[in-house]
Protein backbone atom coordinates (compact mmCIF):
# COMPACT_ATOMS: atom_id res chain seq x y z
CA UNK A 1 0.00 0.00 0.00
CA UNK A 2 1.32 3.43 -0.95
CA UNK A 3 0.77 6.09 1.71
CA UNK A 4 1.11 9.80 1.01
CA UNK A 5 1.13 12.28 3.88
CA UNK A 6 2.43 15.67 4.78
CA UNK A 7 4.86 14.79 7.53
CA UNK A 8 6.25 17.66 9.59
CA UNK A 9 5.40 20.05 6.77
CA UNK A 10 6.86 18.00 3.91
CA UNK A 11 5.18 15.64 1.46
CA UNK A 12 6.32 12.03 1.94
CA UNK A 13 5.42 8.78 0.25
CA UNK A 14 5.97 5.36 1.80
CA UNK A 15 5.12 1.82 0.81
CA UNK A 16 3.79 -0.17 3.74
CA UNK A 17 1.78 -3.26 4.53
CA UNK A 18 -1.93 -2.63 4.93
CA UNK A 19 -1.71 -3.48 8.63
CA UNK A 20 1.44 -1.44 9.34
CA UNK A 21 1.18 0.83 12.37
CA UNK A 22 2.02 4.50 12.01
CA UNK A 23 4.65 4.27 14.78
CA UNK A 24 6.49 1.54 12.89
CA UNK A 25 6.41 3.44 9.60
CA UNK A 26 7.66 6.61 11.32
CA UNK A 27 10.45 4.89 13.22
CA UNK A 28 11.55 2.06 10.91
CA UNK A 29 10.82 3.29 7.40
CA UNK A 30 11.19 7.05 7.74
CA UNK A 31 13.77 7.11 10.55
CA UNK A 32 11.96 9.48 12.91
CA UNK A 33 12.72 7.75 16.19
CA UNK A 34 11.57 10.51 18.51
CA UNK A 35 8.14 8.92 18.86
CA UNK A 36 8.42 6.19 21.50
CA UNK A 37 6.33 3.10 22.14
CA UNK A 38 5.46 2.81 25.79
CA UNK A 39 2.57 0.43 26.36
CA UNK A 40 1.67 -0.69 22.84
CA UNK A 41 -2.06 -0.55 23.63
CA UNK A 42 -2.77 3.18 23.36
CA UNK A 43 -3.12 4.15 27.00
CA UNK A 44 0.21 5.75 28.00
CA UNK A 45 0.50 8.60 25.47
CA UNK A 46 4.22 8.06 24.75
CA UNK A 47 3.59 7.37 21.05
CA UNK A 48 1.33 10.38 20.46
CA UNK A 49 1.58 12.25 17.18
CA UNK A 50 -0.75 14.81 15.68
CA UNK A 51 -2.90 13.82 12.74
CA UNK A 52 -4.42 17.07 11.65
CA UNK A 53 -4.69 18.91 14.95
CA UNK A 54 -5.65 15.85 16.99
CA UNK A 55 -3.29 13.71 19.08
CA UNK A 56 -3.50 10.02 18.22
CA UNK A 57 -1.80 6.92 19.59
CA UNK A 58 0.48 5.94 16.73
CA UNK A 59 0.87 2.46 18.24
CA UNK A 60 -2.80 1.80 17.34
CA UNK A 61 -3.16 4.01 14.26
CA UNK A 62 -2.76 2.24 10.93
CA UNK A 63 -0.36 4.03 8.60
CA UNK A 64 -2.91 3.79 5.80
CA UNK A 65 -5.30 5.93 7.85
CA UNK A 66 -2.75 8.76 7.56
CA UNK A 67 -2.96 8.71 3.76
CA UNK A 68 -3.62 12.28 2.66
CA UNK A 69 -3.32 13.63 6.21
CA UNK A 70 -1.02 16.14 7.84
CA UNK A 71 1.06 14.38 10.51
CA UNK A 72 3.30 16.07 13.07
CA UNK A 73 5.83 14.26 15.25
CA UNK A 74 7.86 15.55 18.17
CA UNK A 75 10.72 16.30 15.76
CA UNK A 76 8.60 18.49 13.52
CA UNK A 77 6.78 20.27 16.33
CA UNK A 78 9.97 21.23 18.17
CA UNK A 79 11.70 22.30 14.95
CA UNK A 80 8.72 24.50 14.08
CA UNK A 81 8.52 25.95 17.61
CA UNK A 82 11.80 25.60 19.56
CA UNK A 83 10.12 27.17 22.63
CA UNK A 84 8.21 23.90 22.98
CA UNK A 85 11.40 21.93 23.68
CA UNK A 86 13.04 24.80 25.56
CA UNK A 87 10.28 25.03 28.18
CA UNK A 88 10.58 21.31 28.99
CA UNK A 89 14.34 21.74 29.44
CA UNK A 90 13.98 24.92 31.51
CA UNK A 91 11.43 23.30 33.83
CA UNK A 92 13.25 19.95 33.91
CA UNK A 93 10.05 18.37 32.62
CA UNK A 94 11.65 15.05 31.69
CA UNK A 95 13.83 12.35 33.10
CA UNK A 96 14.16 9.03 31.27
CA UNK A 97 12.71 10.43 28.05
CA UNK A 98 10.25 7.67 27.15
CA UNK A 99 7.13 9.75 27.78
CA UNK A 100 8.63 13.11 26.81
CA UNK A 101 7.77 13.01 23.08
CA UNK A 102 4.12 12.29 23.88
CA UNK A 103 4.07 15.00 26.55
CA UNK A 104 5.49 17.50 24.04
CA UNK A 105 2.96 16.51 21.36
CA UNK A 106 0.10 16.83 23.87
CA UNK A 107 1.35 20.27 24.95
CA UNK A 108 1.44 21.44 21.32
CA UNK A 109 -2.12 20.20 20.76
CA UNK A 110 -3.30 21.80 23.98
CA UNK A 111 -1.88 25.17 22.97
CA UNK A 112 -3.62 24.91 19.58
CA UNK A 113 -6.98 23.97 21.10
CA UNK A 114 -6.84 25.95 24.37
CA UNK A 115 -4.25 28.75 24.28
CA UNK A 116 -3.77 30.24 27.73
CA UNK A 117 -5.44 27.21 29.35
CA UNK A 118 -5.90 27.33 33.12
CA UNK A 119 -4.25 24.81 35.45
CA UNK A 120 -7.31 22.55 35.60
CA UNK A 121 -7.58 22.35 31.81
CA UNK A 122 -3.86 21.59 31.56
CA UNK A 123 -4.15 18.79 34.14
CA UNK A 124 -7.17 17.24 32.41
CA UNK A 125 -5.61 17.52 28.94
CA UNK A 126 -2.31 15.96 30.04
CA UNK A 127 -3.92 13.13 32.05
CA UNK A 128 -3.59 10.75 29.10
CA UNK A 129 0.20 10.92 29.23
CA UNK A 130 1.75 8.65 31.82
CA UNK A 131 5.16 9.24 33.41
CA UNK A 132 6.86 6.94 35.88
CA UNK A 133 9.77 9.25 36.72
CA UNK A 134 8.90 12.88 37.39
CA UNK A 135 5.81 12.97 39.56
CA UNK A 136 4.27 15.30 36.93
CA UNK A 137 5.00 18.58 38.74
CA UNK A 138 7.76 19.68 36.37
CA UNK A 139 5.87 18.44 33.31
CA UNK A 140 2.76 20.39 34.27
CA UNK A 141 4.86 23.46 35.02
CA UNK A 142 6.44 23.23 31.55
CA UNK A 143 3.08 22.81 29.85
CA UNK A 144 1.48 25.65 31.82
CA UNK A 145 4.32 27.96 30.86
CA UNK A 146 4.14 26.87 27.23
CA UNK A 147 0.41 27.35 26.75
CA UNK A 148 0.63 30.76 28.39
CA UNK A 149 3.35 31.97 25.97
CA UNK A 150 2.38 34.06 22.99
Amino acid sequence: MKVSMILNGEQVYVDSDGDALLIDVLREQIGLTGTKEGCGVGVCGACSVLVGDEPVSSCLYLAGMADGAEVWTVEGLTARDPALADVFVECEGMQCGICTPGQVVAAAALRRHHPGADDETVSRWMAGNLCRCTGYGTILEAVERYVGRD
